[in-house]
């Protein structure tokens, strides 16, 4: 993998504030690349963007190649009394990193008043389509309802916090997707805080991306079933999670990448 890659993930990516940790920002470049290599094209979206770490990762691995979607209310204030709103430092985080932010490609509402043919619209069919919005139900099922709607033939879509005792809806949310698609849709990867689906015909295709891809070698590679489908359950090990955990506050993050190798 390339190394300014890897130093963007394991340090600068850090800076921003967020949810996204290595592995899923590994998983996430190794998906997007293998559709890259295949020229299976399209756009990308996200519906919750916080800070934008998740952002900022798309931007990096896809360089200016391609349209990269954003929707979120950004409606959380830092502080009372004047500080800088979620949008500003999210647009300032763009400027920081050297990936400025297309405000053109902003939908600054909730995702539930989106049509798939307004983003289908801005950006074309989406290849990878990340879910991080709202965590209830209703949220998840109009979410994923508007990601099905918007995919590319060969799109992903991912979704965040799912088994999360925390937020149980997103786990239902899932899986009543996946039931009311009768088999259009086939699970083919799972991490401690993500769950990766595709539609059925590229199932083979992405199980095989994520078992050889090199960047996932460092993890466990687990077998699980889910609604039908043989899922790769990939484990991050306590003792790497500690070690990575330890370089970080030990102020060593340039050399944290070393703990997934």
């Amino acid at each position: 993998m390339n190394s300014g890659l890897r130093k963007f993930i394991f340090h600068d990516l850090q800076t921003v504030e967020g949810y996204i940790d290595p592995p899923d920002a590994l998983v996430f470049l190794s998906l997007l690349k293998a559709q890259t290599e295949q020229g299976l094209d399209g756009g990308i979206a996200e519906i919750g963007v916080f800070y934008g770490r998740t952002y900022f990762l798309f931007r990096k691995i896809s360089g200016d190649r391609d349209r990269i979607l954003a929707i979120d209310l950004f409606d959380i204030e830092q502080e009372a009394g004047g500080a800088a709103t979620q949008y500003d430092r999210f647009i300032e985080n763009g400027r920081r990193l050297g990936l400025p932010v297309d405000e053109g490609l902003m939908i600054r509402r909730d995702s539930m008043q989106v049509q798939a043919e307004e983003i289908v619209g801005k950006i074309g069919r989406v290849r990878f389509f990340s879910i991080d919005g709202g965590h209830m139900l209703h949220h998840v099922a109009a979410d994923s309802r508007l990601a099905a709607d918007s995919l590319a033939d060969h799109g992903i879509i991912a979704f965040d916090d799912t088994f999360n005792p925390a937020w149980p809806e997103v786990t239902v949310g899932m899986a009543d997707f996946l039931r009311e698609q009768r088999g259009m849709f086939s699970t083919f990867c799972m991490t401690k805080y993500k769950t990766y689906v595709c539609r059925s015909q590229f199932y083979e295709f992405y199980c095989k991306v994520i078992s050889e891809a090199p960047n996932l070698r460092a993890f466990e590679h687990l077998e699980t079933q889910f609604l039908g489908s043989k899922v790769a359950r990939l484990h991050n090990p306590m003792h790497r999670r500690i070690l990575y955990e330890l370089m970080i506050r030990s102020g060593m993050a340039a050399l944290s990448e070393r703990a997934y190798r």
